[in-house]
């Protein structure tokens, strides 16, 4: 029998982003089986041509053909008919694949549609039962994705495979080696080596908060001292789909004390990024999971969460149930439960003060989890005013999690599993499960 293959609709995984990183990691785990190989529509990035790309390591095993946003029907089609591949993997929020889902009675007759689903909040989205039912198998990003499919969609073959971060690049390097990194790159360090610094590494866009963040940090420096602390932000701080951070950190009076590293740099790198700062930030008012807080646990770094989305579960190993069942609570309760709880907590969380819903034409409705100035502010002293100690056990047990719950092996392993048991269950050319029809009862009322 011949090697399964994939056809994989996402962001380009060869790109920087999150979604590409997963895609590839998925891709790289399954090429490395020796029974499967992949064709991949790379989109969601500009190209400089549209010839199809091959890896060096994986040559035929794996093209990539580029495509204009995720691709178009006809180009589906035409991939279709030219690889007959075993199943279609596809990624990313649901308003990206509604043109796909339109045509699924073209592909899933011959092969099986596998969704790996982004979900940032509750409440529950009706509207996307549809989606999930065009799918043959939907495998959940977070916990709350994982609730979110199960109660919408409840009769879908459900999976769920968390992100998954490197620990072996992700860990504590040698105090010696970060002082050097510190001389290299933060300018303030050789005359006050103290200096408390908070990372922050996010694309800058709306959602991620980095404008209230700068904001609110400058209120928090006048309070312990504008040579006592920096903020350290890796991102594009000019980025068309964010604030002009730049010009926010003029405005304030504190471009000193605003770090900003624009360049993209490698997977080690970040890492001894995160190793130089005293605590990692994300403040999102939604997020599907939070790539970033996951790689600073797994460095040893205390974060300061969002109570929402995935990011909930990267700050705590309190059960999913409990943390779910503080929806619609007051702060005072949400407060209670952090204390009361016997579970570990891996940094400081910030309990949204209000819930928004916010909405378009293809997202009804979501809640959007705001922060006010001065739960953030409440946020950052805590953690400045922990001692040393403190906030390395706090590193520890979150490096410890990330290891459980968030480690490459078990990543891997878990794709392998999904596409071994959906080509066996469905088949490929035809998908033997799949039925053009359902049946409907029709009630007579009188």
């Amino acid at each position: 029998m011949g090697k399964r293959k994939i056809l994989t609709l996402s962001d380009n995984p060869l790109a920087p982003s999150g979604v590409a990183h997963m895609t590839k990691n998925m891709i790289v785990a399954l090429l490395k089986t020796g029974r499967y190989k992949f064709v991949s529509l790379g989109g969601a990035i500009k190209h400089a041509n549209y010839q199809p790309i091959m890896t060096e390591e994986w040559g035929d095993n794996w093209k990539i053909y580029p495509v204009n946003g995720y691709g178009t029907q006809d180009e589906v089609r035409m991939i279709l008919r030219a690889e007959k591949p075993s199943a279609v993997y596809l990624m990313t929020d649901p308003r990206s694949w509604t043109w796909l889902w339109g045509m699924e009675n073209e592909i899933r007759p011959h092969c099986p549609m596998v969704y790996y689903h982004v979900w940032d909040n509750y409440p529950l989205p009706s509207f996307n039962r549809p989606y999930y039912e065009s799918n043959d198998v939907v495998v959940s990003i977070s916990q709350l994705t994982n609730d979110v499919v199960h109660q919408v969609s409840p009769g879908a073959t459900l999976y769920h495979i968390p992100h998954a971060v490197d620990t072996d690049i992700f860990k504590k390097y040698p105090s010696a080696e970060i002082a050097k990194f510190k001389k290299e790159h933060f300018p303030e360090y050789p005359k006050n080596p103290d200096r408390f610094i908070f990372f922050w590494n996010n694309r800058n866009a709306r959602r991620k908060q980095s404008g209230t963040l700068l904001w609110y940090f400058k209120d928090f420096l006048d309070l312990v001292g504008h040579d006592n602390a920096a903020l350290f932000m890796h991102t594009e701080p000019k980025d068309p789909n964010g604030q002009d951070l730049e010009e926010i950190a003029k405005e304030l009076g504190i471009e000193s004390q605003i770090i900003l590293s624009t360049k993209k740099v490698l997977p080690e790198v970040l890492a001894r990024m995160i190793n130089a700062c005293d605590c990692t930030i994300n403040i999102a008012d939604n997020e599907g999971f939070g790539l970033s807080s996951v790689e600073a646990i797994s460095s040893g770094s205390p974060i300061i969460n969002t109570m929402t989305g995935g990011l909930q579960e990267q700050i705590t190993d309190m059960d999913f149930s409990l943390l779910k069942s503080v929806v619609g609570k007051t702060k005072k309760e949400k407060l209670q439960l952090e204390q009361e709880t016997e579970a570990n907590w891996f940094g400081v969380p910030i309990w949204p003060d209000a819930k928004a819903v916010i909405g378009s034409q293809t997202v009804p409705y979501i809640f959007e989890d705001r922060i006010s100035k001065e739960s953030l502010i409440g946020a950052l002293k805590k953690m400045y005013d922990m001692s040393k100690e403190e906030r390395e056990e706090m590193g520890r047990k979150g490096r410890e999690h990330a290891m459980k719950n968030y480690n490459f092996k078990d990543y891997n392993e878990r794709w392998v599993k999904v596409f071994d048991e959906t080509i066996e269950k469905h088949g490929s050319w035809p998908n033997k499960l799949y039925k053009p029809w359902r049946f409907k009862e029709i009630k007579n009322e009188e």
